[in-house]
């Protein structure tokens, strides 16, 4: 399920902005796909303006750490 997609990459500290159109909790797992790119993280902290949150929704968008770099326009999706 399609929930989100990435909107900026900051690589000084390996972030993503993803524009969510569905739900996401930390502790979910999520798979980023685009390019060549494609790999599965669980979802260990994000924030909301700067600010750690356990969840966000609709129409929020996050920052979160990943573990490969990304680019605009991925697709996030929920596993």
């Amino acid at each position: 399920m399609e929930i989100g997609e990435v909107t900026n990459y900051f690589d000084h500290v390996q972030a993503a902005a993803i524009k969510l159109s569905k739900p996401l909790k930390v502790g979910e797992k999520i798979q980023i796909k685009g390019g060549e790119t494609e790999f599965e993280q669980e979802v260990k902290s994000m924030q909301i303006n700067h600010k750690a949150v356990a969840a966000a929704k609709k129409g929020d968008e996050i920052g979160l750490v990943v573990k490969q770099k990304v680019r605009k326009g991925y697709k996030v999706f929920k596993k």
